[in-house]
């Protein structure tokens, strides 16, 4: 197992989009910036397919110090918890291995006109989507 860095992922998008690295990487990060200001908020983030996330709060505890058994007070805090969606449990079971070509859905590819406006095509010339 690897780890997949932010720039990795901007990499492959602006490669396989044709976009500049530059903007991909101004809108994930804005997407990054939204789904933390949305948590902050205690709102819920739900991505049809691939899951969700929303904040739980944990009730404050006494703990216990393992090296001095001395009883520790732990405030409450808030958590994030992500609940994975269907096509991401689907795609988990191939543990590292290659899901079938047709189990992969696929997105519509956004065209890009020569003025560096981006269009994606309706769901409605692409059933799959």
């Amino acid at each position: 197992m690897k780890t997949v860095t932010k720039k990795d992922l901007v990499d492959r998008i602006a490669d396989s989009t044709g976009l500049k690295r530059v903007s991909v990487k101004t809108v994930v990060q804005q997407f990054l910036d939204e789904i933390i200001r949305e948590l902050g908020a205690g709102n819920r983030l739900e991505f049809r397919d691939f899951g969700v996330f929303e904040i739980r709060e944990r009730a404050a505890r006494i703990a216990q110090n393992p090296k001095t058994m001395e009883k520790v007070p732990v405030p409450r805090k808030r958590t994030v918890k992500f609940k994975v969606g269907r096509l991401m449990r689907e795609r988990l079971q191939y543990e590292g291995q290659s899901m079938p070509e047709d189990a992969i859905p696929t997105s519509p590819q956004p065209q890009v006109r020569r003025d560096g406006a981006v269009s994606y095509p309706s769901s409605a010339s692409n059933p799959g989507a």
